[in-house]
């Protein structure tokens, strides 16, 4: 992935050539030495920096990875712990996670297997017998290089002959990949908890999923402390081996240079998998970060947001350091909050109070005659997006696009597709589906990187029925920095607002003719981009120092006639200022919290009487950080590590809090009596508008990256059935009345 406006160039004096992911605790760069040779390089988010602890745990890090470097791990070549940013540079390898491949491919068998197995144990004889511990052996922690297996990330391992951190009983690591003594007392972890981590990893090899496998991470940590493994799917001589390393007491299990013996005298040939079919490559929702010396495969490697805001929908103002006019084509980013954006009558606006759903007509809360669960993938989308689609409900069928689609027509029924209108470009990565109305179908297609002269983005509408394009027209891009959207059209009832090519006015058309019906220039010295506030169409606007210098801090409102386009009288917000949804007749907007320049997180609500032209303002309990989303009148953030927190958009006060197993979930989706949840792997959360109390959650469909911030709602519901968007253009629907259950 190419480096971003806001990426430094160079770090440490090494130059930086390519964005490999970012995650929950920094980004990874591909970089070069003086020689030529390739690096990894992962450098620390700046918030982390000041935390003391944090600094003690990279340290040990870094110190650990010295020790380490070998045949089977990721050598250290530089590293600046000390640093005001932290950084550490390893060799790069080349190739995909075991998580990656085996999702793609499917559980590995015989020979390969075996090659497997014998590889991690050599690696784990290793890094025990200079005295570390790993502690986080899982398959996002393992990558298959030509030369074999690598272990990588050491961001919680330690020395054995060190203390551990004292100060935070916090248990760190991930529960299907943990041993039950690192679940009980983590403090006293030793070289058989790396062991027992092998185990559950040979039986994912093996099978696809761990042999702990429960529906959240709490269910999945008690089988680990108290239950037997499930290990029926696990070839019988391999069986044999694993057996003994899951064993719950640390001295009932071998150590790394037993299990080598054991494993060397395995049959070449160790059989497959006795299950199979389509959910044999399923993993776990387990991918929490992009990790160090990782290479990012396009399927699977996350384009997303370093900074909290990124892979969604529309709204996080951490975005806009993207959205300089020479790279809003070609960059693959996402936006927050409602990527679809529909003014109805009845006062839902598709940016934020979604408790209708999404869909200009949603439909009744009914099943098409003869549905059956289905899952279908979309062709024609570019491999190197590595995020998905986003769909709005019309009538019998959703329409969706992203991930290099501009739109598909997609029958509820049984998800077959009617037609597929491609992208050439480098899309908007996520979420760039305009909208629906009853004949037409609105989306962007985006200039190929090599298309002559760089023609500028496109609004296209396509007729509903057949796909056949009626209409395009260039769009601009600049003035997504003033909202933090991506895209900036909007559908109004059959009008589509937008903003023309050089960013200078708004125009509206009639979606299905095309036929201008009226332009408003922007206010002198302005960028404005439109708001869905229920049925009213807004103006928000910032000044061009303001969006030039990528510091949106005092944004104003204008109401904007439907019919002429006329701007009414401006409304100042104290800002930074994301909009949300509509409750009670007032626009939401959730207020950022900036350290220097950087946003951490939302620690207040504004709420916008544009009638009375009166704001009124009100503290969050705290400073919350995560992907936001409002439905039903309700503001929700999503944080990276699941949970969820509901809040009241008049008092701000928190209404509830639910840990929930969907690492980095998209922002919420309401139907069915319930607000729905998902990550970028399938895996779907419903929880209760009322209290959060879980009401069902379903099993991951596809290997994806989660823990990421900013994802767009990934959830549409059309009547009775959930529609599901996940990683690499898949599409899944189920009965939202009767939902898979988790195996």
């Amino acid at each position: 992935m190419s480096l971003r406006v806001g990426d430094p160039a160079e770090i440490g004096g090494y130059p930086l050539e390519a964005r490999l992911g970012s995650g929950g605790m920094g980004t990874v760069f591909l970089a070069r030495t003086s020689s030529g040779r390739p690096v990894a390089i992962k450098l620390i988010h700046q918030q982390f920096a000041a935390d003391d602890e944090f600094r003690i745990r990279f340290r040990q890090e870094v110190a650990a990875a010295r020790r380490v470097s070998g045949a089977f791990t990721a050598a250290v070549v530089d590293a600046a712990p000390e640093a005001d940013q932290p950084w550490m540079a390893t060799t790069y390898i080349e190739g995909q996670t075991l998580a990656q491949h085996i999702t793609a491919q499917g559980p590995l068998d015989g020979a390969e297997l075996r090659r497997l197995a014998i590889g991690l144990a050599e690696a784990l004889r290793d890094i025990h017998r200079v005295g570390v511990v790993h502690r986080d052996l899982k398959p996002s922690n393992v990558v298959l290089s030509p030369e074999g297996p690598r272990v990588i990330d050491f961001g919680i391992s330690r020395a054995a002959d060190q203390q551990t951190l004292t100060m935070t009983g916090r248990v760190i690591g991930t529960p299907p990949f943990m041993s039950p003594e690192q679940l009980q007392a983590p403090r006293g972890v030793g070289p058989r908890s790396d062991v027992f981590s092998l185990g559950t990893l040979l039986v994912y090899a093996a099978t696809g999923h761990g042999p702990f496998d429960a529906d959240s991470p709490y269910l999945t940590a008690y089988q680990v402390v108290h239950e037997e493994p499930s290990l029926d799917a696990v070839p019988v001589a391999l069986r044999a081996v694993v057996e003994p390393c899951l064993d719950k007491e640390p001295g009932g299990r071998p150590s790394a240079d037993e299990l080598l013996v054991l494993l060397r005298d395995l049959p070449a040939d160790l059989g497959g998998t006795v299950t199979g079919g389509a959910g044999a490559g399923r993993t776990r929702d387990m991918i929490t970060q992009p990790h160090l010396a990782t290479r990012a495969t396009p399927a699977t490697a996350p384009d997303g947001p370093d900074t909290g805001t990124g892979t969604g929908a529309s709204i996080g103002r951490r975005l806009r350091h993207r959205w300089r006019p020479v790279l809003a084509a070609a960059v693959a980013v996402v936006a927050i909050g409602g990527g679809v954006a529909v003014l109805r009558p009845d006062g839902n606006g598709g940016s934020g109070d979604g408790d209708k759903g999404s869909s200009p007509a949603a439909p009744a809360a009914a099943l098409p005659a003869g549905f059956a669960p289905w899952r279908k993938s979309v062709p024609g989308g570019r491999e190197d997006i590595p995020d998905e689609l986003r769909c709005v409900a019309h009538g019998d069928s959703v329409f969706c696009g992203g991930g290099g689609v501009v739109a598909t027509r997609i029958k509820v029924l049984d998800g077959s597709r009617m037609w597929t209108a491609d992208s050439p470009g480098v899309p908007v990565q996520g979420m760039h589906l305009v909208g629906a109305t009853d004949d037409t179908v609105i989306g962007y297609r985006f200039a190929a990187e090599d298309a002559p002269g760089n023609p500028p983005d496109e609004i296209v509408a396509l007729d509903a029925d057949d796909g056949r394009e009626l209409w395009s027209a260039p769009s601009g891009a600049r003035s997504t920095a003033v909202t933090g959207r991506t895209r900036d059209a909007l559908v109004a009832d059959s009008t589509v607002v937008s903003v023309d090519a050089s960013d200078s006015r708004f125009e509206a058309r009639d979606a299905h003719s095309g036929e201008i019906t009226w332009r408003t220039p922007f206010p002198a010295g302005r960028q404005c981009a439109p708001v869905a506030a229920g049925a009213r169409l807004l103006a928000m606007c910032a000044t061009d120092a303001e969006v030039e210098d990528l510091a949106v801090r005092h944004p104003t409102l204008y109401p904007v006639d439907r019919a002429s386009g006329a701007l009414g009288r401006p409304v100042a917000v104290n800002g930074p200022a994301v909009p949300m949804g509509v409750a009670g007749g007032r626009l939401v907007l959730l207020l950022e919290h900036l350290e220097g320049p950087a946003g951490t997180g939302y620690d207040g609500v504004a709420r916008v009487d544009v009638s009375s032209r009166k704001v009124s303002y009100s503290l969050l309990d705290k400073t919350y950080d995560g992907t936001p989303g409002m439905a039903g009148g309700t503001v929700y953030v999503s944080g990276r590590t699941g949970l969820v927190t509901a809040l009241d958009p008049v008092t701000g006060r928190e209404k509830w809090s639910r840990q929930t197993a969907v690492e980095g979930a998209s922002g919420p989706a309401q139907g069915l009596g319930a607000v729905m949840f998902s990550s970028s792997t399938g895996r779907v959360v419903a929880l209760s508008p009322r209290d959060g109390k879980l009401l069902w959650t379903t099993d991951p469909q596809v290997d994806g990256f989660t823990g990421e911030e900013g994802a767009s709602p990934r959830v549409t519901v059309a009547g009775r059935a959930v529609v599901v968007a996940a990683a690499k253009n898949t599409l899944f629907a189920f009965d939202g009345r009767k939902p898979p259950k988790p195996r």
